[in-house]
């Protein structure tokens, strides 16, 4: 069996994976600021769990990772620098560990069920803040692994200003004093996916996806702006710059445990081949 651990800024996700990719159990326990303090309401709340041995894990992290090392560098919305985060999940799981952004996991995970239609895959989160992952033939692009398209600088409002500072989940609670879930009035719709549309122009221009996947939160409720967003879009396009299809995740909020899975079974298939 696998175990995945999906960090995230409020909450922490654990699921137990059978090899086949079916979720045999799991828990939700909250991220504490406090690292030390997460390690150990993590080892506690993973007490409940009937499965006890794994032969691997993936941990899905936030922000900028050095996997070499396995240390996490840097985590956006959490206060945690530089931290062992891979030796210290070993020592709790006591199974062979590895670390990924959750972002290029959530992207693994949904270009698996496009295989075989589109080869260039980008997946974009919308949530408290927006990442993103590009996946190509498949696999996780080794130059791609530290894209951080929510910050990229654009122009809004007659300033530059980070893309998830106008356009995330955070960005429409400040705005409209609503989460996403309570959006009613198509005009704020509108507004959202005017704001989603500036960034996803770079993107498309940028890094000319194939397909790009729309998941996390804000996504969940993409058939509310969907045809808003494209419109925006086709504003822009040109024979250099098409629009690509714009799909929402099969997996909006569950996409990143699934790409642990993902990545947990790739791992595997790889050494099984390197001891043939």
């Amino acid at each position: 069996m696998y175990i995945a651990v999906d960090i995230g800024g409020t909450k922490t996700l654990v699921a137990v994976f059978d090899k086949k990719g079916k979720i045999i159990e799991h828990i939700k326990s909250p991220t504490s600021k406090n690292y030390t303090d997460f390690l150990v309401e993590l080892e506690n709340s993973l007490k409940s769990l009937k499965n006890k041995e794994f032969t691997r894990g993936v941990i899905a992290a936030p922000g900028v990772l050095d996997r070499k090392n396995g240390i996490g560098k840097d985590f956006g919305n959490l206060p945690w620098h530089e931290v062992p985060l891979e030796e210290d999940l070993e020592k709790i799981l006591s199974c062979p560990i590895e670390i990924e952004n959750d972002a290029n996991l959530a992207a693994l995970s949904e270009a698996k069920h496009l295989e075989g239609k589109y080869n260039k895959v980008l997946y974009i989160t919308v949530s408290t803040g927006i990442g993103g992952g590009l996946v190509i033939d498949g696999r996780i692009h080794p130059n791609f692994v530290s894209i951080e398209p929510g910050w990229i600088m654009l122009e809004h409002e007659g300033r530059f200003k980070r893309w998830e500072d106008f356009a995330s989940g955070s960005a429409i609670v400040e705005k409209f004093g609503k989460l996403a879930s309570e959006i009613t009035d198509p005009k704020d719709w509108y507004v959202i996916a005017r704001n989603l549309a500036v960034g996803f122009n770079a993107l498309i221009a940028t890094l000319t996806p194939e397909v790009i996947v729309i998941g996390g939160g804000v996504g969940s409720y993409f058939d509310e702006f969907r045809n808003r967003l494209l419109e925006e879009l086709q504003i822009f396009e040109s024979p250099l710059t098409p629009v690509p299809p714009i799909i929402k995740a099969k997996n909006p909020e569950e996409a990143v445990i699934y790409g642990c899975y993902e990545y947990a079974k790739a791992l595997d298939e790889k050494n099984t081949s390197k001891s043939k």
